[in-house]
């Protein structure tokens, strides 16, 4: 599965670290092999940001892929719900929780698939109703 990561997204995603693109294009395959069926929502605010999403909806993510300055986290938007036994996920807010991302290693692991398989059930459960979209990537980047 190959899904080409949107020009829009692309232009800013250049202007970062190697490293962090290399860690980012992983990390994206990583949730795109997890989950095929899932939109991609583009955002650049505070943050460049790959949204995933079981609808066109922002309400309806799991998770999200926040590119900073300097770093990456693996977020859950729903983070406060998930069980997290190994207490992997960091953070303070009402809901959202994130990891981390240094090395693969902060992720390729079996810990972190069953966390985004917990997140896409939550997302499951909460929507309100099925989504006619599936497996496309939506920029909401304005250049």
């Amino acid at each position: 599965m190959d899904r080409p990561i949107h020009p829009d997204f692309q232009f800013y995603l250049d202007f970062k670290d190697q490293q962090l693109i290399q860690l980012y294009t992983d990390l994206r395959q990583f949730i795109l092999e997890l989950c095929p069926e899932c939109n991609e929502l583009l955002y650049h605010t505070h943050a460049l940001t790959s949204v995933y999403c079981l609808s066109d909806k922002l309400s309806d993510a799991f998770c999200m892929l926040p590119i900073y300055t300097s770093h990456l986290n693996l977020g859950f938007n729903k983070g406060t719900l998930l069980s997290d036994p190994d207490q992997l996920l960091t953070g303070t807010g009402n809901l959202i929780r994130h990891i981390d991302v240094k090395e693969p290693g902060d992720y390729r692991n079996e810990k972190v698939k069953s966390l985004i398989f917990e997140a896409i059930e939550v997302a499951k459960n909460e929507m309100k109703k099925p989504s006619k979209i599936q497996g496309e990537t939506i920029s909401k980047i304005k250049r």
